[in-house]
């Protein structure tokens, strides 16, 4: 298969709605027949609650479904079906990500504000938490690590995960051995936005969460921002088709930069993946580069409808590189420099960020360490990547003793009548009172 002819662009020839144009995601086109279908979806699950999640996923993916949820049989037949080879790949990544997850969890503190006044903040896990596993075009294991891990290292007391069912009815061996290796003990052979809505709302077989987590397609986010903003459910942020930038310079391998950018391609056709580079003559080499390696890649068509919605970026120099790349917010973005961390500094918006050649986006989808699910749309504006603290809530507490209320209750009285709230004011009075 050829590679489609990825648009070439010289960001200095560009005018303004041309740069908009050419950041522009794909999946923008679509989203108001992505809407409806999503509201039409969970409306049919709020009213039919099971029936309505076993007719969608006979609908849309020609699966009939007796138990929406695996039992114990299945997960031994996983375990014994799975390659030792995998298993152990497994749990190496699985070690390597509760490493990282566990070095930066939160801690409860207090401090004495004032004397006799302590004030502190406790960690609580998330009671109940919903996994999604995607599994469109190819099972994703290495989501409910990426997942699973975090659920366990917060101690949230209900975790269930959903992942869409293979057509015979039963679910990715590989996927369920990831589930049981962090401890995820109820999983259900659901995908899409009728999975999302079951986790969501509840039905007879799938608990409510109170919230949901995961990357999916472009119906999958909407799900999860529809029912957010409905009030049914929290979600740990808009993570939706994949995507990567990268900033080239010419001493890059034109090779290993294409390799990147077709391992995003290859997630899915509204997948998008953008090249920055102040050499030209590298981004030549890069295209020719893609060109002999799509014609052996399996999944090369779904890569070739990526890259059809793709761009390779000429910029007069670097300092441009990360300008445009700040105003896109990457999910994921690699920097092929020669000396990469001296220009972490100028990275203001991204996901998660790959430094130097050595370092392919593929080892954080995997077994770096880090969380691979990020951001996406230009959401690492303002959210982050998957953390144990998104399994938690942090709750402040704040105690006074008689002497404290006496020491700052002043200041509350003063403060309260300037806004014109009696009844604060005189909360505090009256224990000023006691204390006198």
């Amino acid at each position: 298969m050829s590679a489609p002819e990825i648009p070439r662009l010289r960001w200095a020839d560009l005018d303004e709605s041309q740069r908009r144009a050419a950041l522009a995601r794909p999946v923008q086109a679509v989203a108001a027949e992505v809407r409806s279908t999503v509201a039409g979806l969970i409306g049919e699950v709020r009213t039919g609650g099971d029936d309505a999640l076993r007719e969608i996923t006979r609908r849309l993916d020609g699966v009939l479904l007796d138990a929406l949820e695996v039992g114990e049989d299945e997960f031994a037949a996983a375990e014994a079906a799975l390659p030792p080879a995998l298993r152990s790949a497994m749990a190496d990544a699985a070690a390597r990500i509760e490493a990282f997850h566990r070095a930066g969890m939160a801690k409860p503190y207090a401090v004495e504000t004032a004397p006799g006044v302590v004030c502190e903040r406790v960690v609580r896990p998330i009671r109940r938490v919903g996994l999604y596993v995607p599994a469109g075009s190819a099972p994703l294991p290495s989501t409910a690590l990426m997942l699973g891990v975090p659920a366990r290292l917060a101690g949230c007391p209900g975790v269930v995960l959903c992942t869409p069912s293979q057509a015979d009815g039963t679910v990715d061996p590989a996927v369920l051995v990831a589930a049981r290796m962090t401890g995820v003990a109820r999983v259900f052979k659901l995908g899409g936005a009728q999975a999302i809505a079951a986790m969501g709302l509840g039905t007879a077989s799938v608990p409510a969460c109170d919230k949901l987590f995961g990357p999916g397609n472009a119906w999958v986010t909407e799900a999860k921002q529809q029912l957010a903003q409905s009030g049914a459910v929290a979600i740990d942020m808009p993570a939706g088709p994949s995507e990567v930038l990268v900033i080239a310079d010419a001493g890059a391998n034109a090779g290993w930069v294409a390799a990147d950018l077709l391992s995003q391609a290859e997630h899915g056709p509204d997948s998008q993946v953008l090249l920055l580079s102040d050499s030209e003559a590298l981004v030549e080499a890069v295209e020719g580069a893609l060109q002999a390696q799509l014609q052996v890649l399996p999944r090369a068509g779904i890569a070739a409808q990526a890259l059809s919605r793709s761009r390779l970026i000429v910029v007069d120099g670097l300092e441009e590189a990360f300008r445009i790349s700040n105003t896109y917010a990457p999910e994921h973005l690699i920097l092929a420099l020669r000396a990469p961390r001296v220009w972490l500094d100028q990275v203001q918006a991204a996901g998660s960020v790959f430094l130097g050649d050595h370092t392919p986006e593929a080892l954080g989808d995997y077994c770096s360490g880090t969380n691979h699910v990020l951001p996406t749309n230009g959401a690492a504006h303002a959210w982050s990547g998957i953390s144990v603290a998104s399994f938690q809530t942090f709750v402040s507490v704040q105690e006074a003793t008689a002497a404290g209320v006496a020491a700052i209750g002043p200041c509350a009285v003063t403060l309260a009548e300037a806004e014109g709230l009696e009844a604060h004011a005189n909360a505090v009075r009256l224990r000023l009172g006691a204390a006198a």
